[in-house]
């Protein structure tokens, strides 16, 4: 009963088509990883050319067994000296066939780990073309899995199938020549019943692919849970969710077993299928060569037969090997149709025939903006906003506002819909993103940080930047001091995600890079949400100092942060509901002034 219940869930799966998703039928991808070859054919000829010679030497290795047979059939008629020779001649074809063999395996894993880096290359430069949109709405352990695991997978195809086919064709061609020119009767036996391994495995690959593809976005999909928790493995335990985790893990772990045992299990009948076959052809040609050497021993000797069993073996060895392999065959297809989705994603509108944005005097308009990520509801509606050189911009207001989708808008990490920004009277859109980008000094609530010394985080936008600049930034930062407490001071390693350090160490080396970079104009994204309030308050000095002169966006839930501002900019479901200085705001008693009240007015006495 569960035997019947697996096979009609298998039968489902099949059926199963996945929407949304781009197809790439075999020859697509065939004529796709073609060219990523094609770069390294100096790799390829010569592989070809050492199994050719491999496998010729393979061919003629029946022909000396079968001649040392005949020498030693005969009664009282041992012919030592034809034996001695065809020994010899034997030992040197099994070190040619070892030799060549070595030299092809050796080209093939050339031509593949080379084709591979530059697959992984142009997916990660893709990874860099792309809109901040599609790292945003992917799981970005999917998108490591691709980019690693099935980068692999591709390369084991390659190296477990390529030389393998071309061997396997050469030996059937040749062994084909071999049979005919033995006995055409026999010859024409095996060829009858060849079809029948053909059918076979065709018939069990045709229903393994499709597993072998669920089998990889499944994999897919626990390499993004995986990352996913074991990055947030301390919230995860603040909230008691191992049990959930757990749940969940297990679930798409289920779901990667089902879809692995169909893919294992019909590749894994593939090959005893096909061996069955086999010898069924093996048994027939026995049968036949031995009827026929009984009936003419000198047209057709013991020898002869012994050859003829060797090729019908080798004959249908080929089929038995590449049936043998079709696990990773269809791995590899599987796994490149997902590399393949990566490369083919659509790119960021090219700006390399688009003018930089030369000299930035900090001034930046919005008229009439409109956006939205998810188009049937719209978040940001008809913004306007002027902004003067060295003025400082403060946006507050509830979460979810809009206030960091405006900062999006304002980098051109996202296109507006409807309306237009510029900076200096250029239109962003009309600029190269770099360039405007290059404007801006970004310190956002959430720190990265990467893995390398503290010297290098810190001069992460300004790579030239000397030792002693270095320096001065961490001290107008204030994290000076800490870094020299640490083992190596500036050549600390900082682990991946500045794990080792706190947070709020992590966002003083944020403020710090962004000092050091001294951008024309800066914004700042809760920039000391993380940081004491003693820090702080030494913190908003050195922005007052760094800011004097330039153009500020400060988006802040803590009031106090931003009261100097000269405009604020209060915003609720994406508009802006009201603007003007502190005092003005105050004095208006509206929805800023309640903000500023629910902050700072005296906690209720308790009953």
């Amino acid at each position: 009963m569960k035997k019947q219940l697996f096979m009609s869930y298998l039968e489902k799966q099949n059926d199963v088509p996945d929407a949304g998703v781009k197809r790439y039928p075999p020859i697509v991808c065939l004529k796709r990883l073609w060219g990523f070859l094609r770069p390294y054919w100096g790799w390829l000829l010569p592989a070809l050319l050492f199994t050719l010679i491999q496998t010729a030497a393979t061919l003629y290795i029946p022909v000396v067994i079968g001649d040392a047979v005949d020498a030693i059939v005969g009664v009282n008629d041992t012919d030592f000296a034809k034996i001695t020779a065809s020994a010899r001649l034997l030992a040197g074809l099994i070190f040619v066939v070892f030799a060549f063999r070595f030299f092809s395996t050796l080209c093939t894993n050339r031509l593949s780990f080379c084709a591979i880096r530059d697959l992984r290359n142009a997916m990660f430069d893709k990874l860099n073309a792309v809109p901040v949109s599609y790292i945003d709405t992917n799981s970005h352990g999917d998108i490591m899995s691709r980019i690693v695991n099935d980068a692999d997978m591709i390369s084991d195809g390659l190296i477990q199938g390529f030389t393998q086919l071309f061997a396997g064709v050469v030996t059937v061609a040749g062994t084909v020549v071999f049979m005919f020119a033995l006995n055409a009767l026999i010859a024409a036996i095996v060829a009858v019943l060849t079809p029948l391994s053909i059918f076979v495995a065709w018939f069990i690959a045709k229903r393994s692919h499709n597993m072998f593809r669920r089998q990889a976005e499944a994999r897919g999909k626990m390499s993004g849970l995986c990352e996913e928790l074991i990055g947030g493995q301390k919230v995860v335990k603040a909230f008691s969710y191992e049990e959930r985790a757990e749940e969940r893990f297990e679930q798409i772990n289920a779901e990667l077993q089902k879809y692995g045992v169909g893919a294992m299990f019909f590749s894994s009948i593939t090959n005893p299928s096909t061996r069955f076959v086999n010898g069924i052809v093996y048994a027939a040609v026995a049968v036949a060569g031995g009827l026929i050497v009984m009936a003419n021993p000198l047209a057709f000797t013991v020898g002869n037969l012994s050859s003829f069993l060797s090729y019908a073996n080798q004959y249908s060895k080929p089929f038995n090997e590449i049936t043998g392999v079709v696990t990773e065959l269809q791995a590899a297809f599987s796994s490149l149709r997902r590399c393949l989705q990566v490369v083919d994603e659509q790119e960021e509108p090219s700006d390399a025939d688009l003018p930089a944005l030369e000299k930035c005097d900090g001034t930046v308009t919005a008229e009439h903006v409109s956006f939205s990520y998810d188009k049937t509801r719209r978040l940001i509606r008809d913004f306007n906003i002027s902004v003067a050189n060295g003025q400082k911009i403060a946006i507050v207001g509830p979460t979810g506002c809009g206030k960091t989708t405006l900062i999006n808008l304002l980098m051109r990490f996202y296109d507006p819909d409807g309306g237009r920004i510029t900076v200096s009277g250029k239109a962003i859109d009309s600029v190269k993103r770099a360039s405007l980008r290059a404007c801006y000094g970004m310190v956002l609530q959430d720190s990265r940080l990467f893995y390398g010394t503290i010297a290098e985080n810190i001069a992460y936008g300004k790579e030239d930047a000397t030792l002693a600049e270095i320096e001065a930034a961490a001290k107008r930062a204030r994290i000076h001091r800490f870094i020299m407490t640490t083992k190596d001071g500036y050549n600390t390693l900082i682990s991946e995600d500045g794990a080792n350090i706190s947070a709020g160490q992590k966002q003083l080396l944020c403020i710090a890079r962004v000092m050091l970079a001294m951008p024309p104009m800066l914004i700042l994204d809760e920039a000391t949400s993380s940081i004491d309030t003693r820090t702080e308050r030494r913190i908003t000095a050195a922005f007052a100092e760094m800011t004097e002169g330039r153009t500020s966006f400060v988006i802040a839930h803590r009031l106090s942060t931003i009261m100097d501002a000269d405009v604020i900019l209060v915003m609720n479901d994406g508009d802006i509901i009201e603007s003007g200085a502190h005092a003005e705001l105050l004095a208006k008693n509206g929805f800023y002034a309640r903000l500023y009240n629910s902050q700072f007015a005296a906690p209720l006495e308790n009953p």
